[in-house]
């Protein structure tokens, strides 16, 4: 026999929510994909419950290129601030050689980053 429920526990409250074929679909899968018994537990925690926060290990060789992106990408905005302050500090800014020539070596380091991250997708896969 089930043990009593307590009477802050009991589910004696619905809420309806009307769907399209597709959208259950997709919600049935994602009960399923995520471990939940069934659609109302798998509600209740997306609803209400506290948000929750699963453990993913990743391989060394993703570790290092995401930490490699975000240096990187760190770099690339640190060279657009000093570009910016060059900018906005002049009254009159003459856009020379130089700021061309970094913002070409910015929008190569990005093309590399992207790069990076399309590898980090596929190890994802």
């Amino acid at each position: 026999m089930r043990p009593k429920t307590d009477e802050h526990e009991k589910l004696n409250h619905g809420v309806r929510v009307r769907l399209t074929d597709a959208e259950k679909r997709i919600l049935i899968m994602r009960c399923r994909e995520e471990g939940y018994r069934n659609l109302s537990e798998f509600s209740r925690a997306k609803l209400v419950k506290k948000r929750e926060v699963r453990k993913v290990e990743v391989s060394d060789e993703f570790l290092e290129a995401v930490k490699k992106l975000d240096h990187d990408l760190c770099k690339i905005g640190a060279n657009l601030n000093q570009l910016a302050k060059a900018i906005n500090t002049n009254a009159v800014y003459g856009f020379d050689e130089h700021d061309r020539k970094l913002l070409g070596q910015i929008l190569s380091k990005l093309k590399d980053c992207f790069k990076t991250f399309e590898g980090l997708v596929h190890l994802m896969e």
